[in-house]
């Protein structure tokens, strides 16, 4: 598995909030919901997406934002508007004074704001747990990016504010996976372009020796990898690979494979709660699970059990 495939299997296991707002001018909303990862698209009109101590931008009709949490930011129809309302954890909505908030209210199927008909609609999806893979990719992120529909033309938006109001047996299921589309999407377009800092293990992908290691370990990472392993697999001498491995990635194939594997443990852990942690220690290559809590404390400073209980 993939970071970006770990993006579709982490936090679609926890569920996503995904909500419709109509909006009229003068509207702000304060976000402080702490989630870690957030997408924003717009449907109709326009709006700013301001980070806490960032440049703000604008955004416009098929455009798609990406936030990274958990710091605030403001979206709102101008930077400068006050803001009428804020977005709590859990999607709780208070108004800037901790009041009930009468302005905004629920108007239809997973639709909130001013009315049925305003002039700007936006689509956000909200994901609330983050995984260790998935924070592989997502540190590379910064605050705030959008992706233009005029430089990423995509039917992803379209189609997500088509099934977002219906309510019929299934949808969820459709719309967690439109959601997840939307989002993988968006992070390969972004980070496929060239004036953006993809971590080097993504650009490695590129390479056809490296690749082809870098997808070895990372679909098969129970295997008893050695760099000689590796490097017959791909086809190589052993010193090419772990040259070629280090000069592209920046660190050996054992040190990626380890930091894998204690990453991919640690989601195991969080995501099923009834497995063991042998049972986890085998699935990810290690031999007991001794082994693996030795060298889950030492990357992560707290032991396997700790860490699924916090």
């Amino acid at each position: 598995m993939d970071p970006l495939a770990a993006l579709l299997d982490g936090p679609r296991a926890h569920g996503a909030f995904l909500l419709r707002s109509v909006l009229t001018p003068p509207w702000s909303l304060r976000i402080e919901d702490r989630a870690p990862l957030t997408v924003v698209s717009v449907v109709r009109g326009d709006a700013w997406i301001v980070p806490d101590g960032g440049e703000g931008v604008v955004m416009g009709e098929g455009d798609v934002a990406i936030t990274r949490g958990p710091d605030p930011y403001l979206v709102a129809d101008h930077p400068s508007t006050p803001p009428q309302a804020l977005i709590l954890p859990g999607q709780e909505c208070r108004t800037p004074d901790g009041g009930h908030l009468t302005e905004l209210a629920d108007v239809g199927v997973r639709t909130w704001g001013h009315g049925t008909d305003g002039p700007v609609v936006l689509l956000t999806g909200t994901y609330g747990m983050e995984g260790e893979l998935s924070k592989r990719l997502l540190a590379a992120l910064p605050p705030v990016l959008v992706l233009r529909a005029a430089d990423w033309p995509t039917p992803l938006v379209g189609l997500l504010a088509t099934e977002i109001g219906k309510d019929v047996p299934g949808q969820e299921a459709v719309l967690d996976r439109l959601l997840d589309l939307l989002l993988i999407a968006a992070l390969r377009a972004w980070f496929d372009r060239a004036d953006t800092s993809a971590p080097a293990w993504y650009r490695a992908h590129e390479d056809p020796v490296v690749g082809q290691a870098l997808r070895l370990l990372q679909h098969q990472p129970a295997e008893p990898w050695t760099v000689a392993k590796l490097a017959a697999d791909v086809g190589v001498s052993r010193a090419a690979l772990a040259r070629r491995f280090a000069a592209t990635v920046g660190e050996t194939p054992m040190a990626y494979l380890t930091g894998w594997r204690l990453a991919l443990a640690a989601d195991l852990l969080r995501q099923h709660p009834e497995t063991t942690i042998a049972s986890i220690a085998r699935q990810v290559g290690y031999g007991s699970a001794f082994a693996l809590s030795a060298a889950f404390k030492r990357e992560f400073g707290v032991s396997p059990q700790h860490y699924r209980l916090r």
